[in-house]
């Protein structure tokens, strides 16, 4: 169950577009806020600059930005707590390289989930669509729910709520990790689940049919053994399904499973994430799970995506 929220902003009205989903998993999980705001360093903004700025000057310049940080997350934490009055909302003001610090504050504050807005207009999405957002994802030992923004501002009624979560599988045990998280959100959203596993097809590889007499006879063989194959594969692929769905269901939670033949595994997950509040996704691991999510897919989801994406970063036990 989540505890601790950590939400990031930038000051920006696109940064403030994950705080109503992240104040609806607060309410319904009991957990308290944190808004997180972190002021770059000084000098490394101004170094380009034809003059010299003197320590005097740097400290008058970042007392600025902490007070304006300071008003903008304490005017942002009233407005939430007049939505929900009963989470606890702790505005927190940084100094320093922007994914250090957030990884910093959430190992130093034991958050358990981070939501923040992934995509937007202008500096919005230079900031977080490039390394900083990218950083979290891969490096951040809990789960990171990025959010889009639209066009317009912020809206906290009626209150999100996510009643169909698509969760992608490999058919990795590792991968099954990514359950607990998911399952944690649907439990507060009382929402159902899509187990999705994506099979690439047999006929793509099949550009050499056997030359001699009867090739069509010998083609056709080998197309109807590649469609056994693939047959096989999605059988297989739905057994698995349904072993994973069993114990889930076994405790009441509504899980449907899906195999879908696609060369493309994010073409698969984009597909059926159309019907989907969330994906819940890893992007991290080693073996099949890191080269089926790890890079493209994984940002192509994300980047292809209007709903939100809970990401998990697979850890490997060491031997």
């Amino acid at each position: 169950m989540y505890r601790n929220i950590l939400v990031p902003l930038d000051g920006s009205a696109f940064g403030e577009h994950a705080l109503p989903l992240a104040l609806s998993v607060a309410k319904r999980a009991g957990a308290s806020l944190q808004l997180v705001q972190v002021l770059p360093l000084v000098n490394p903004i101004y170094s380009e600059l034809p003059f010299y700025i003197d320590d005097t000057t740097e400290g008058q310049i970042l007392e600025h930005q902490r007070k304006v940080a300071r008003t903008y997350l304490e005017e942002t934490a009233a407005k939430l707590k007049k939505v929900a009055p009963s989470v606890p909302i702790t505005p927190v003001v940084l100094e320093g390289v922007v994914e250090t610090m957030i990884r910093t504050q959430v190992a130093k504050q034991g958050a358990d989930l981070v939501m923040l807005t992934t995509h937007g207009r202008g500096p919005l999405a230079r900031f977080w669509m490039g390394s900083v957002a990218d950083e979290l994802v891969r490096h951040l030992p809990v789960p990171v729910l990025l959010v889009r923004p639209a066009e317009h501002p912020p809206e906290y009624e009626p209150e999100p709520k996510l009643k169909h979560i698509l969760v992608p599988l490999d058919g990795e045990p590792l991968a099954e990790k990514m359950l607990n998280p998911a399952i944690c959100m649907g439990k507060l959203m009382k929402a159902d689940f899509t187990l999705l596993r994506v099979v690439k097809p047999v006929f793509p590889y099949l550009s050499y049919p056997a030359a001699g007499n009867g090739i069509a006879q010998v083609a056709e063989s080998v197309l109807e053994n590649a469609r056994e194959v693939e047959m096989q594969r999605v059988n297989d692929a739905q057994g698995y399904l349904e072993k994973v769905a069993a114990p889930l269901r076994e405790h009441g939670l509504v899980v449907v499973t899906r195999v879908e033949v696609d060369e493309s595994p994010s073409h698969a997950i984009l597909k059926y994430g159309a019907s989907a509040d969330l994906i819940a996704m890893e992007t991290h691991g080693r073996g099949g799970l890191a080269r089926l999510f790890m890079g493209s897919t994984a940002d192509q989801v994300i980047r292809g995506k209007t709903v939100p994406v809970l990401i998990h970063r697979l850890v490997e036990a060491k031997a």
